[in-house]
This record gives C-alpha cells, sequence and structure tokens, in this order.
C-alpha cells in the first residue's frame, strides 16, 4: 500500500515518521522542491523502520504517486507567530494551484489528505480542481478539526479524571478561530457529561467550560509562539486518517470535506462528523446542537465561506 507525501516539513516528515510507527502502508514516498530535504528526512525516518514496521520509505518524484492509495498535501508556508491561518490562504493558494494537479494527473484514484493550512480553503481548493478532472469530492479530505477535537477531549478528560478515548465530543466548523465545542452534546462512556460530573462531584460551570474552549481554541497560537510550529499532532493525525483510509475502517471523525451546503450556506467545506473508509469520504452526520452552537457553527461557516469566495 503505497503512501505519497507532499512536502516534507516538519508536518509532512512527522507523519511519515507516526506511520512508520504505527505500521501503517508498505511504501512511503516524501516529495519536495527541496529534493535534498526530502532525500535527508526519508534517510532519517528509514532508520527507524528497524524499530518499527516492515515498510520502505523514499524521497520520490510525483511520477513515483502513481498506484497510490492516499496520498497526503503538507506542502506550503507554515504558519508564523502571530499570524492566523487565514493570512496564509494567499501564499498556499499558489502552492496547491502548482502541486494538486500534478497529484491528481499520477493518481487519479488515491484518496488526497489536506493538512496545510488554512486547512478548510485548502481542502475546498483540492476538490474545486479535482472537480475538473473528474474526480469525486468524496476523494478529497481535510484533517480539519480532527487535532482541535482531540485537544477538547484531552483537556476534559485531564479535568474530570477520565481516559479521553473514552469521551465523545467533537469540535466543528472552520479549523480555525471561530471553531465549536460541542458541550451539549458530550459525554462519558453512555453518560452526558452534565450527568457524569454531577453524580462524581465535578464542577463544570461557565468558567471551567470557558478556560477549556480558550486552551483548545489557542493551543495552536502558544504552541508556535514557543517552538514555531506544531506538528506531533497533526502528523499522529494524519497518520490515524491514512490507517483508517487504506484499512476502510470506517472511523467517524470530524475531517473537513466540501459539502453542497451547510445550514443554507451553499458550496463551502468545514469539519462535521464524517464516516470514513477506504473510498474517503462515506457519509455526512447532522448534529443536533444547541441553540447557541448551532448559531455559532453557522458563523464559523460563513467566515470560511467569506474566504473560499475570496478565491474566485
Amino acid at each position: 500500500m503505497r503512501i505519497g507525501i507532499v512536502g516534507s516539513g516538519m508536518v509532512g516528515a512527522t507523519a511519515a515518521y507516526a506511520m512508520v510507527m504505527r505500521g501503517v502502508g508498505r511504501d512511503i514516498i516524501l516529495i519536495d522542491k527541496n529534493t535534498e530535504r526530502a532525500n535527508a528526512e526519508a534517510g532519517d525516518i528509514r532508520h527507524a523502520v528497524p524499530f518499527a514496521g516492515p515498510l520502505k520509505v523514499r524521497a520520490g518524484q510525483y511520477e513515483d504517486l502513481r498506484g497510490s492509495r492516499l496520498v497526503v498535501l503538507a506542502a506550503g508556508a507554515s504558519q508564523k507567530p502571530g499570524e492566523s491561518r487565514l493570512d496564509l490562504q494567499k501564499k498556499n493558494t499558489e502552492v496547491f494551484q502548482e502541486i494538486v494537479p500534478l497529484v491528481l494527473e499520477k493518481a487519479p484514484h488515491a484518496v488526497l489528505v489536506v493538512a496545510t493550512n488554512p486547512l478548510d480553503i485548502m481542502t475546498y481548493l483540492t476538490a474545486r480542481i479535482a472537480e475538473d478532472y473528474g474526480i469525486s469530492g468524496t476523494q478529497i479530505i481535510g484533517t480539519g478539526t480532527m487535532l482541535d477535537t482531540a485537544r477538547f477531549r484531552s483537556l476534559l478528560g485531564d479535568h474530570i479524571g477520565v481516559d479521553p478515548q473514552h469521551l465523545h465530543g467533537y469540535v466543528v466548523g472552520e479549523h480555525g478561530d471561530s471553531e465549536v465545542l460541542t458541550w451539549s452534546l458530550t459525554t462519558v462512556g453512555a453518560m452526558h457529561l452534565t450527568e457524569f460530573c454531577r453524580e462524581q462531584h465535578i464542577s463544570m460551570d461557565e468558567s471551567v467550560k470557558n478556560d477549556i474552549d480558550e486552551r483548545v481554541r489557542n493551543a495552536a497560537y502558544r504552541i508556535i509562539k514557543g517552538k514555531e510550529a506544531t506538528y506531533y499532532g497533526i502528523g499522529s493525525a494524519l497518520a490515524k486518517l491514512a490507517d483508517v483510509i487504506l484499512h476502510d475502517q470506517r472511523s467517524i471523525l470530524t475531517v473537513s470535506s466540501r459539502m453542497q451546503a451547510i445550514d443554507g450556506i451553499p458550496d463551502v467545506a468545514v469539519s462535521l462528523p464524517h464516516l470514513v473508509g477506504g473510498r474517503g469520504i462515506l457519509s455526512t452526520f447532522a448534529l443536533q446542537l444547541s441553540v447557541p452552537e448551532k448559531a455559532a457553527l453557522r458563523k464559523s461557516v460563513a467566515v470560511v465561506k467569506e474566504a473560499v469566495e475570496a478565491l474566485t
């Protein structure tokens, strides 16, 4: 099972490393405009293979993407301190207009996973380019709020003392400042969060929720301020998503996808819970949100829609 990764910066390289450690795929190809960087990253990661599973890691060219089941798009400029994800739009739009056609020409049957920010706009742009090649938008997936959802569950798990894997709560909307934490739907095991906290005598008032919300929403800014980039979390999310696609696991993930309409706003890409399998997006689930959450989601979709319209 061949996986291509276009962009050998910190996100692309960390994703490749996470795939090796997780044993995902059998042939991982790193492609970068900076061929020296791609060769160096592939060589370094290859030295980890004996400590993990049997697979190949190598640098390559677009031609080597033929036969790929999955291609990760991680190329482009990264977010700088004080810069929003939307500030990256112009620079990375130009990058994607160059690389996406090259990928589609060589690997038209692959699922494309977008990891470049601004995530939702790049996902939409990729789907729009793919449409010109007769390729279904369901083959185009953005990592979306997978990482934000993981941050939410991690912080909430710390607060209530429960393994995050047993929490079910989603972050939806834009992968960015307007994202929405779905408190009204969050459960612990089979219990609603409010009921669980009441039984366990755990405080879950608005101040606690606001603190967790702020830490989820601004996590990337804090990390970028401290070390200039985020890559471990998103690299792990990409490895998980690759595993789901390659093994048709049919997992429910908050990924970004181009949709015909969301709450009356047409033709936009944001994150909602999607059923993901070997062919990409299999189904999308509407959420029964609280009134404030529904309004916040509509506002978030409108933010992305405004940015999408700037592409035309």
